[in-house]
């Protein structure tokens, strides 16, 4: 028999000497300089301690590696799965993440990023986070008089919204839930018409050219149906309060509050037609969501996260993030008092001209800050200078911090939140704008170091 067999084979470096290669090699990567900008233990220290050798799946990777999988993920513009395959199959993604993973190590919880960033969502705070950010890439930052502020949304992945979805969503989930309760009770499903609803409903939908009156008609009938659903919901909550007061089915009385909620301000909006109906809720599984209007040509309303960003020498840092809609003008004097704590006094100021109110321009005016707003009244003799700086501040603004926005929506996945909570989403929003600056402050590292 030959001494070479498969399992036999001599090996020409030891696993220790393969692995110090590897490390001088992924040193030298983009992904290893991207590494080398993020403070991942860091990181790690605002998350709670977990205890290792606990019951349940294995713990594959630490605090530290739960941020760099979600970095990788932002970076790579992946979905949850693909980014497993991809971390199972790449030695250098392993090493990002802390872990070299063994000949029969693999992952195979396909939804092992998502419990991460629920994870990270629960326990992380968005103003620490930042903070420590800053105290690593500030030795890499000039310019740090010079500040530009503007306001973006962050679309969320949900089908576009109208009455009459929002109805059905209800009553589909409803008379879904009806029927579990009703088997596990052991009970007889109550009459209904959901079923001839469902046929009318599909029937809508197919429908090219809705009048006003077919959607009121609908609305009316999606309206009664849903009334019937709450009804015996509560029915069925009321004689069974002991079986159904347990952790199971209590995302089930969460979700009927919402259905509640709902029907409330649907027969209101039915009854009082163009009337405002304050904190209205535009979907039935992402209820934190608010239309948010933003005036464009192709897009006038937006659902999703509305962020105000202020940019300092090309890094993007969020003031304030929000699924409220709100106006961004007042944010301006918290948001200069944030580049004061974080980089020092604020000299230049590129911000919008809906930023040019009369009590943002005192403030303005009183700490003696240059901005590309445009002045009142008669110019100055000897303006020359001044109109010179403003004009660089507004074209920085407008191609420098606008571009960025656009730069992390097509290529750190922010274009749409694929996120299923609140706070994922804002643990996507947040990972989404890292990444982008850890890239840009690795180019910076790199250069230096060619330099």
């Amino acid at each position: 028999m030959n001494k070479y067999t498969k399992n036999n084979l001599p090996k020409l470096f030891s696993e220790e000497e393969t692995c110090g290669h590897r490390v001088q090699i992924f040193k030298e990567t983009k992904l290893g300089k991207i590494h080398a900008s993020l403070p991942l233990e860091e990181l790690g220290t605002t998350l709670p301690i977990r205890q290792e050798g606990t019951a349940g799946a294995p713990s594959w990777f630490g605090n530290a590696g739960m941020f760099a999988v979600m970095f990788l993920k932002h970076y790579l513009n992946l979905s949850d799965e693909m980014l497993v395959d991809r971390i199972n199959t790449d030695w250098e993604l392993q090493m990002f993440c802390g872990r070299q993973f063994g000949d029969n190590d693999r992952i195979r919880d396909r939804n092992l990023p998502s419990r991460i960033r629920s994870y990270i969502g629960n326990n992380l705070s968005l103003e620490t986070f930042q903070e420590i950010m800053i105290e690593q890439w500030s030795p890499h930052m000039g310019n740090t008089h010079c500040s530009l502020f503007d306001a973006t949304a962050y679309e969320s992945y949900v089908k576009y919204p109208t009455d009459e979805k929002l109805l059905w969503d209800c009553c589909v989930w409803i008379f879904e839930c009806i029927y579990v309760l009703c088997k596990e009770l052991g009970v007889k499903r109550p009459r209904h018409k959901y079923r001839e609803q469902s046929i009318k409903q599909l029937a809508f939908s197919k429908t090219r050219k809705k009048t006003f009156k077919l959607r009121k008609r609908r609305r009316n009938s999606l309206l009664y149906l849903l009334n019937q659903g709450i009804v015996f919901m509560d029915a069925l909550l009321a004689e069974n309060a002991a079986f159904l007061s347990i952790a199971k089915y209590l995302c089930v009385q969460e979700k009927l509050k919402t259905v509640r909620t709902i029907f409330r301000q649907q027969t209101y909006m039915h009854e009082h037609p163009g009337e405002y109906v304050k904190n209205r809720i535009v979907s039935f599984f992402k209820p934190y969501l608010r239309p948010i209007i933003r005036g464009k040509e192709n897009k006038r309303v937006e659902f999703g996260a509305k962020a105000h960003i202020y940019q300092v020498d090309g890094i993007n840092l969020i003031d304030k993030l929000s699924f409220d809609p709100y106006n961004e003008a007042l944010c301006l004097k918290g948001c200069v008092d944030k580049h004061n704590r974080h980089f020092g006094e604020l000299h230049q100021l590129g911000v919008d001209n809906i930023y040019g109110t009369n009590k943002n321009r005192t403030f303005i005016t009183e700490n003696k800050i240059c901005t590309c707003l445009p002045r009142k009244g008669r110019p100055p003799k000897h303006d020359k200078q001044t109109s010179k700086m403003r004009q660089e501040l507004g074209r920085q603004r407008a191609t420098g911090l606008e571009g960025s926005f656009g730069n992390e929506k097509n290529h750190y996945g922010l274009r749409k939140v694929k996120a299923r909570t609140q706070n994922n989403e804002i643990v996507w929003i947040l990972f989404g704008i890292m990444t982008a600056n850890a890239v840009k402050i690795s180019k910076r590292t790199r250069q230096q170091e060619d330099g």
